[in-house]
């Protein structure tokens, strides 16, 4: 795809979608979202700015591999899950703490995780599927 202005919008519309579905994983405590919406979302942008500027150009700015970034999402989701293992004899049994307004609690470690492992995957199966184009 060869359009000059696709191109040149592909990274504000990534920067805004990357916003988005970080917004989408932080409210997801609350209201609805979370680590999955947020991921997709952030894996449409990066699909986008693949799309417009090529693979190796998503790739760069991933700065990892998306199976790399499974499993540091795995780890996350783990780490999210183990105080209340420790805490409460279950685990993801989720602690909570307050910092003023905000809710804090290893829900959002837990979330991360999730966001984490839906952005390696789908962009493992998209980075891949543009590569054969």
């Amino acid at each position: 795809m060869n359009s000059l202005i696709f191109a040149a919008f592909s990274r504000i519309l990534f920067i805004l979608m990357l916003a988005v579905s970080l917004f989408v994983l932080y409210r997801g405590h609350n209201e609805p979202g979370g680590g999955f919406v947020g991921g997709l979302i952030a894996a449409a942008g990066f699909a986008t700015l693949a799309l417009a500027r090529g693979v190796d150009v998503a790739r760069a700015t991933l700065r990892f591999e998306p199976m790399t970034v499974i499993g540091f999402g795995i780890l996350a989701a783990l780490l999210g899950g183990l105080p209340g293992l420790w805490l409460d004899d279950s685990f993801l049994a989720h602690q909570w703490a307050i910092l003023g307004s905000a809710h804090i609690g290893t829900t959002l470690l837990f979330d991360i995780g999730v966001y984490l492992v839906v952005l390696g995957g789908i962009l493992s199966l998209i980075l891949r599927f543009y590569e054969g184009l």
